[in-house]
């Protein structure tokens, strides 16, 4: 009789599990899009939605509304618009980097529950390049459960790049993830003025491997089938066609 019992209770409860997960997956699918209408956002970061499929995109990088996760390089705070309402009752938004943007929108009363991390360090110009350098970079934050970084890895050197993604690995909690998204280039393809802003895949997964993540999953969710991979991401004929790579890792877990 318990053998039996335990035969119904142990499917009952992958049930109960797997039901409670698909509420959870659609309670934060249903605020991201509530996020989406926000009057907060303007017309044009909203007719971006459809090319940057935002909601999609945070479901594959597993976002939950109880995480704390930190963005890298926010830039003009397009994702932070979405991700701060998102994760404000039951979580934590912080940005580190590049964060002026965020800083200026503060100072009109919008974005309040976004934390802007102290760095140590700074954007420094690599002679000869268009990239920068992250000399003794250091973020003052930990626990994070999420980072995430869209269309910037392009901006680093490779020291720049390690720097970043030591960081990365660094504040994650064991098992946290490492999402990103950037400009697609031709593999082992070399910098020209037309490409700079274009990053190969398979040179930025072994990258982020080297300092230690795991390799988790890809996404073609931003994949175009007509960017022939060759002109500048900024050209009229390609801007907002552009193929783009999504990426996430994993810290490993700690035994």
């Amino acid at each position: 009789m318990q053998s039996v019992s335990h035969r119904l209770l142990v499917p009952a409860l992958l049930f109960l599990m797997a039901t409670v997960q698909a509420t959870a997956h659609a309670d934060v699918g249903a605020a991201i899009a509530a996020a989406m209408e926000s009057d907060t956002r303007t017309a044009t970061e909203k007719a971006r939605d459809r090319n940057r499929k935002p909601a999609e995109t945070l479901e594959f990088f597993r976002l939950h509304d109880d995480m704390r996760v930190l963005e890298l390089v926010p830039g003009g705070a397009w994702y932070t618009k979405l991700l701060a309402p998102v994760l404000a009752t039951n979580g934590k938004l912080l940005v580190a980097l590049g964060t002026q943007g965020v800083e200026r929108l503060q100072e009109r009363g919008a974005l309040t529950s976004v934390e802007i991390v102290e760095v140590d360090g700074n954007f420094t110009p690599a002679e000869g390049t268009r990239r920068f350098d992250l000399p003794g970079l250091r973020m003052h934050t930990s626990n994070i459960d999420l980072v995430l970084t869209f269309r910037n890895l392009h901006n680093f050197t490779p020291d720049g790049r390690q720097a970043l993604n030591t960081e990365a690995f660094r504040v994650l909690n064991s098992g946290g993830y490492y999402g990103v998204v950037d400009h697609t280039r031709r593999h082992m393809q070399p910098d020209d003025n037309e490409n700079w802003r274009r990053m190969d895949p398979v040179a930025m997964i072994k990258e982020i491997e080297a300092v230690g993540f795991e390799f988790v999953d890809y996404s073609n969710l931003h994949h175009r089938y007509d960017d022939e991979l060759v002109y500048e991401v900024g050209r009229r004929s390609v801007s907002g066609n552009t193929d783009r790579f999504t990426l996430l890792f994993r810290k490993p877990e700690t035994r």
